[in-house]
């Protein structure tokens, strides 16, 4: 409480960082985040918190923090934000390139190809993270997810109270698919290939006698594709964007062979 206090504090009257224990805050903040002890946003129930004061600290860190000059054997880079390190201890497995940034939440048994994680993500144990995935600032991913290659989690610092791009345990993301704006993907859901979903987008549930239709949210263990309807424009009407949902995961097969069998049975090409 007494860090949240000073932070809030510091988000109100910007002169506040020029004070020492309010520095001081702001890193002992990013230490949490890295440590995985905060989340810029957590599980509450069903539903998710967003801790918007650990967002405004993650803000503050880069006005405080000075420019210089990183070097890794032979590549060198120039920004505010140390790289993440201490992979070993940590249980991490991290494959060239693959970069994480400090105040970045990588459980134990995650595996980093080469990829991207930015400030105040969380991603949890067993995950991976496949070639040239990135996982944007305050995303949360959970446990035992697959993001496949090339994969886009949005990132989300501002407006603070705006919640980030939830993966909860078990999902597993498609190559090329984008998630961004906030949406929320289900526990064990997966997401074909090329799925793109804001936090507006309209995801159309088409395994009943009507369709039913989420905005931004996909439930747990459904099934999704690349889709779009039909929408009326000035100039006549037009094919639109969305996802569909087409079923559902079987308890009896692994993550990709569900969701080849869903995209067979519906008579979508793999």
């Amino acid at each position: 409480m007494a860090l949240q206090q000073i932070i809030e504090q510091a988000w109100e009257n910007r002169d506040l960082l020029k004070e020492h224990n309010t520095i001081e805050a702001v890193r002992a903040v990013i230490e949490e985040l890295d440590k995985g002890r905060l989340r810029v946003a957590e599980p509450v129930g069903d539903d998710w918190q967003v801790n918007q004061w650990v967002k405004k600290a993650v803000l503050m860190y880069f006005p405080i923090q000075a420019m210089k000059t990183i070097e890794v054997g032979p590549f060198e880079f120039h920004d505010k934000i140390a790289l993440k390190t201490n992979y070993a201890q940590l249980g991490v497995r991290v494959v060239p390139h693959a970069v994480a940034r400090y105040g970045a939440y990588l459980a134990k048994g995650v595996i980093m190809m080469p990829s991207y994680v930015n400030i105040g993500a969380y991603v949890d144990e067993g995950t991976m993270v496949d070639t040239w995935a990135t996982v944007g600032s305050c995303a949360q991913v959970g446990k035992h997810v697959h993001l496949s290659g090339g994969v886009g989690l949005g990132g989300v610092l501002e407006p603070v109270q705006a919640a980030p791009t939830i993966i909860e345990d078990g999902a597993f993301i498609g190559s090329r698919s984008i998630l961004v704006e906030g949406c929320r993907i289900g526990k064990e859901a997966v997401i074909g290939a090329g799925v793109t979903i804001t936090g507006s987008s309209k995801i159309i549930d088409v395994t009943g006698s009507e369709p039913k239709e989420y905005r931004g949210y996909v439930p747990p263990r459904a099934v999704v594709i690349p889709g779009s309807y039909t929408k009326k424009f000035p100039a006549g009407e037009f094919q639109v964007p969305c996802a569909l949902i087409i079923g559902q995961r079987k308890e009896s097969t692994d993550l990709k062979t569900s969701l080849n069998d869903a995209l067979r049975e519906n008579a979508v090409a793999v």
